[in-house]
C-alpha cells in the first residue's frame, strides 16, 4: 500500500472544502430567493448584492437578470450593468470552485464535455461568450474552466467582459422599456 503525498491530500482537502461551499451557498441562496428582490431597493449595492446571489446557484435558476432589466429602467443603465455584471461574475466562482473540486457528476454529460472541449480549445472566448449570452450552460463552463485549471484571474476577467455585455443589454433594455410605454401611454 502506498502512501499519499502531501501535496495531493492538500488538494483533496481543498477540493472537497470547495464542493462543500458551493453546496452552502446555493442551498442559502435557495432558501431566500422569495425575500432577494427587496435587495434591490438599496440601488447599485442592492443591484450588485442580488446579481451576485443569483449567479452563486448552481443549476438552480434565479432571476438577477429580471432584476437588472428592471433597474435599468430606474437607474442609469450603465451603472446597473455595472453592479450587475460584477456582482454576476463574483457568483460565478461557485460554479469554478465546484470544477476544481473535481465534479464527477456531470463528468459524463455530453454538453458538459462538449463545453469542456471548447475551453480547452478556446479559452476565454468561450468563457466570454457564454457569459454573453443568457443562457443556462455558464455554470458548466465555469466548473469546466475550474476543471481545467483555468487562472482564477482569466476566469473573472473573460466572465466579467461577457457579464458586463449581457447586463447592458438587458439594463438598456429596461430603460427602453421604459421610454416606449411612456410614448405610447401619451
Amino acid at each position: 500500500m502506498t502512501e499519499a503525498k502531501p501535496g495531493s491530500r492538500r488538494l483533496t482537502i481543498l477540493r472537497l472544502l470547495a464542493l462543500l461551499a458551493v453546496i452552502g451557498i446555493t442551498i442559502f441562496i435557495f432558501s431566500i430567493r422569495d425575500r432577494a428582490d427587496q435587495l434591490a431597493a438599496y440601488g447599485y449595492p442592492g443591484i450588485f448584492i442580488l446579481s451576485l446571489l443569483a449567479n452563486a446557484t448552481i443549476i438552480l435558476p434565479a432571476p438577477g437578470w429580471a432584476v437588472t432589466f428592471a433597474m435599468g429602467a430606474v437607474f442609469h443603465p450603465l451603472g446597473v450593468a455595472f453592479a450587475a455584471g460584477t456582482g454576476a461574475t463574483l457568483g460565478e466562482l461557485t460554479g469554478y470552485m465546484a470544477g476544481f473540486s473535481g465534479q464527477a457528476v456531470i463528468e459524463n454529460a455530453q454538453v458538459y464535455k462538449r463545453l469542456l472541449d471548447w475551453t480547452r480549445r478556446f479559452g476565454g472566448l468561450t468563457i466570454i461568450a457564454l457569459a454573453a449570452i443568457p443562457s443556462p450552460f455558464f455554470d458548466l463552463a465555469g466548473i469546466a474552466a475550474g476543471a481545467l485549471r483555468m487562472p482564477i484571474g482569466l476566469f473573472l476577467l473573460y466572465t466579467w467582459i461577457g457579464k458586463l455585455i449581457k447586463m447592458a443589454l438587458f439594463a438598456y433594455g429596461g430603460a427602453a422599456s421604459i421610454d416606449w410605454l411612456d410614448a405610447v401611454m401619451r
